[in-house]
């Protein structure tokens, strides 16, 4: 079985055929799935000689780290690799689209790479629902719940962001803020934003305010994004005194935005920011923002998979605990007579 047969039997061209065993974006969903199907019927393994698909022993793990802008998963991958080293363990590092279908991707990576085990760094539970098992190696997801899905080889960690976004509004709540903006992620798929938002409502609701739908500007988790994002959302939302940005990357964004926009910070606009990358220590001034412990997010995900490995266990699903940071960006509004 060759990539010719492959396109023979598939209806495809090679060229089609080759970009999707390389996962590249430009092949339509109709033929990757059709080629794929053929892939797995046929037992396909690609020539050890063909470019980028060289085959190895299934030594390495494979982490899939979704996005590539976002500096919290820098954080943990290299917290990550360097738990593997010291376990004499090898790791594969992919960086998908935060758009992409990581499982899809995955299945891909097995049937080309071998790896024993997968660590995903981000994840859509929806893709996971959908795709998720036909992998037969240990996986762990980081940063997302995988424990309502039932799969025996997928174990989980992640801070309760439900609870962690209740926190920030609450806070802002406690400190005189009523208009508050929502920066950041997706309501249409199973994203850790779907969780943080489901948050936001909830302290919204139990402490008596109004969320209007244009006081929440979706966008990626880039500094860009925010960027862009809370330029519109001041644009549409001229009286809002606080913001709370679903990433830090997406606040530092908005930190900018509002400067071009004559905010003073925290005087004008108290930004809140979630993840604690370092850059939130050291921006002027410091942001306030939610901490993830990346260091057990690591740690345990990295030992979990290694046990795993090792003998057949059932799957684990932990939440790490968070912290709400303060610093500097918020500033209390109870003193204001509008408020």
């Amino acid at each position: 079985m060759t990539i010719k047969d492959i396109a023979k039997l598939s209806g495809y061209g090679v060229g089609t055929v080759s970009r999707v065993l390389n996962n590249h974006p430009d092949v339509s969903d109709k033929a990757r799935e059709r080629i794929m199907a053929i892939v797995q019927a046929e037992g396909f393994q690609p020539n050890s000689n063909a470019r980028h698909l060289k085959m190895q022993a299934q030594s390495a793990i494979a982490v899939l780290v979704k996005g590539t802008q976002n500096m919290l998963f820098a954080d943990i991958l290299e917290r990550i690799q360097s738990v593997l080293c010291d376990n004499d363990e090898e790791a594969y590092v992919a960086y998908l689209d935060e758009d992409a279908d990581e499982v899809q991707y995955a299945v891909q990576l097995c049937l080309v790479r071998r790896p024993k085990g997968l660590i995903f760094l981000g994840g859509d539970l929806e893709n996971f629902r959908a795709g998720f098992h036909r992998i037969t190696v240990p996986c762990v997801l980081l940063t997302n719940d995988a424990s309502a899905l039932g799969f025996p080889l997928l174990s989980s960690f992640t801070v309760d962001d439900r609870a962690a976004a209740k926190a920030v509004i609450d806070f802002l709540f406690e400190n005189g803020h009523r208009r508050i903006g929502i920066l950041g992620g997706n309501l249409s798929a199973e994203q850790i934003s779907c969780s943080r938002l489901a948050g936001v409502h909830r302290a919204m609701q139990a402490n008596g305010l109004t969320f209007c739908p244009q006081q929440y500007q979706p966008c990626r988790f880039s500094m860009q994004s925010g960027y862009q994002a809370a330029l519109q959302l001041f644009q549409h939302n001229p009286d809002i005194t606080a913001v709370f940005a679903l990433s830090d990357t997406i606040a530092l964004g908005a930190m900018r935005a509002a400067r071009e926009m004559g905010y003073s910070i925290p005087q004008d606009i108290s930004i809140v920011g979630y993840d604690d990358i370092s850059f939130a220590e050291f921006s002027y001034p410091r942001l306030t923002t939610i901490r993830q412990d990346t260091a057990a997010l690591a740690e345990r995900g990295v030992h979990t998979l290694l046990e795993h490995l090792a003998h057949t266990a059932a799957p684990v699903h932990s939440i790490i605990p968070f912290r709400l940071c303060l610093r500097e960006s918020v500033q209390s509004r109870a003193d204001k007579h509008d408020i």
